[in-house]
């Protein structure tokens, strides 16, 4: 379905190998981690035009969550490799994905489509996608570190508590379907 939206989404996803040719490509991380930012600040642009135009769809259901884990993991993984984000920080993000992931799938498996976003789950993402974004421009503006620290640390520690918050949401979901109607 054409939609706003969707259409903000699909410039998100399209944006995506513009950010590896610049960090990788080009060498840029400046640009890049500007790139990056601006992937992740029109992150709410595309949910808060869906409601507002009531163009809420089943594509864009999936093409929003889809824009924001494949930029996220792109920076990340591309940041680990070329050595521009803190291993350490980039191994906390990957192991929470992996296992959101490994997660959503058992949950998926079981029969249940999705569960509920959650606005610190969003909080989170907003800081991570920040902290990403402000490393890659640390390279060559020593204060952006200092900000990618201050948002980086506590997206991390909300991302995890987020992740404790759906895997006790699936559990729920589950412990429900097995027990049936009573």
């Amino acid at each position: 379905m054409f939609t706003i939206p969707n259409l903000i989404s699909l410039v998100r996803l399209a944006l995506i190998p513009v950010f590896l040719w610049l960090l990788v490509g080009r060498d840029e991380p400046v640009w890049a981690g500007i790139l990056l930012g601006v992937i992740g600040s029109t992150d709410w642009v595309d949910g808060y035009l869906a409601r507002k135009l009531d163009q809420v769809s089943e594509i864009g259901k999936i093409l929003d969550p889809l824009a924001d884990r494949l930029a996220v993991a792109t920076a990340v993984i591309a940041g680990l490799v070329s050595g521009y984000l803190p291993g350490w920080f980039a191994w906390a993000l990957i192991v929470r994905e992996a296992l959101v992931g490994v997660g959503a799938m058992i949950v998926a498996l079981l029969g249940h489509t999705s569960l509920a976003v959650r606005q610190l789950g969003k909080v989170a993402t907003f800081l991570l996608y920040n902290a990403v974004a402000w490393f890659f421009v640390g390279v060559e503006w020593d204060p952006a570190l200092y900000i990618a620290w201050f948002t980086g640390v506590p997206g991390l520690i909300l991302y995890y508590v987020v992740a404790t918050q759906y895997a006790t949401d699936a559990i729920a979901a589950i412990r429900a379907r097995n027990e049936g109607p009573t």
